[in-house]
C-alpha cells in the first residue's frame, strides 16, 4: 500500500468515525426496555436470543425465558442456564405442534404460557424476557397478535422482550424496535444430515 493509499484510507476512516459519533450524539435513551423480533426461515433465531441473554447476564441483568413450543425437549441452552443459574425459565409448550395433533391442547398450552409471560413482563422484576417460539404460536393461531401486543404494551418500562420464531406477524414487527430476519442459504438437513447436539439443540 502506497503512502497515498494509506492517507486516503485514514481520511475515509476518520470521516466514518466522525459520522458515527455524530449519530451517537443524536441518539437518545427511550428509558424503557426494547422489543426485539428474531424471525425468518433461517436457523439462529433462538440462538441469537440466548446470546443476548448471555450479554444481559454479563451486566448482571435479571432475565426470564418462556418457551412456547419446545416442550420438554432437552436443549443445550436450557441445560447451560440451569447449571449457571440466574435465569427464571418456564417451558410451557407440550412439544412441537406435529407431536400433539390436538389443537385445543396446543391453544391451552400457548394461552397458559402467555399468561405466565404477561405476569413476568408486568412484574417489574425482569430486565429481559425471551418469548421463545412465540411467533410459531401466533402463526398457528394459538395466540392473536392483538393479545400479544396488549401484553407488550402493558410490560414494565424496565423490561425488554425478545420474540423468536419464523413468520412473525406484521403487527408485531411494526411495534418492535428491532426486527432481524434470518435467511437460510444452506441447511445440512437438505443433505440428509440430522440435527446435531450442541449445534442445533
Amino acid at each position: 500500500m502506497t503512502e497515498t493509499d494509506t492517507e486516503t484510507h485514514k481520511a475515509k476512516m476518520q470521516k466514518l468515525q466522525a459520522e458515527h459519533r455524530a449519530k451517537l450524539a443524536e441518539a437518545g435513551d427511550p428509558e424503557r426496555g426494547l422489543v426485539l423480533v428474531h424471525t425468518g426461515k433461517g436457523k439462529g433465531k433462538s440462538s441469537s436470543a440466548f446470546g443476548v441473554v448471555v450479554r444481559a447476564l454479563g451486566w448482571r441483568k435479571s432475565v426470564g425465558v418462556v418457551q412456547f413450543i419446545k416442550g420438554n425437549w432437552i436443549t443445550g441452552e436450557r441445560q447451560f442456564f440451569e447449571r449457571l443459574g440466574g435465569v427464571v425459565w418456564h417451558t410451557m409448550g407440550e412439544g412441537f405442534t406435529w407431536d400433539t395433533q390436538d389443537r385445543d391442547r396446543d391453544i391451552a398450552a400457548a394461552q397458559a404460557a402467555f399468561a405466565k409471560a404477561r405476569e413476568m413482563m408486568e412484574s417489574g422484576d425482569f430486565d429481559l424476557i425471551v418469548l421463545d417460539e412465540i411467533n410459531i404460536a401466533l402463526r398457528y393461531g394459538y395466540l392473536s397478535a392483538e393479545e400479544v401486543l396488549e401484553g407488550l404494551r402493558a410490560r414494565s418500562d424496565r423490561t425488554g422482550v425478545i420474540l423468536t420464531g419464523r413468520d412473525a406477524p406484521a403487527e408485531i414487527c411494526d411495534y418492535a424496535d428491532l426486527v432481524t430476519e434470518m435467511t437460510e442459504v444452506k441447511h445440512p438437513f437438505q443433505a440428509g444430515i440430522k440435527a446435531q447436539r450442541g449445534v442445533d439443540f
